[in-house]
């Protein structure tokens, strides 16, 4: 099992910064890959950004390529979205999700999700 809790959420003006970060908890993260997505009111869940924890291979959703860095620190297990540019369409909660490497296209473990609203 892996355990994903999220913070840094909160409301931020259009043009803005924030911050999210995902603490993991519960297995040796080398072998799995780490995810964001969001989900904004009456939408589908959709994907932002994924690294792999073992080498920081990184991609980004068109939406946010430029705007949103993904990152890891090793040391706090703990995975980052680094959002910039802010804009009232990126408002959503935000996941954190994970899945081993070797499992394609499907992300087992889920946070409980972050609210991000952006202000035009």
């Amino acid at each position: 099992q892996v355990q994903l809790v999220e913070s840094g959420g909160g409301l931020v003006q259009a043009g803005g910064s924030l911050r999210l970060s995902c603490a993991a908890s519960g297995r040796t993260l080398s072998t799995y890959v780490m995810g964001w997505f969001r989900q904004a009111p009456g939408k589908e869940r959709e994907f932002v950004a994924r690294i792999y924890w073992s080498g920081g291979s990184t991609y980004y959703a068109d939406s946010v390529k430029g705007r949103f860095t993904i990152s890891r620190d090793n040391a706090k297990n703990t995975v980052y979205l680094q959002m910039g540019s802010l804009k009232p369409e990126d408002t959503a909660v935000y996941y954190c999700a994970a899945r081993p490497t070797g499992l394609l296209g499907s992300y087992p473990y889920w946070g409980q999700g972050t609210q991000v609203t952006v202000s035009s």
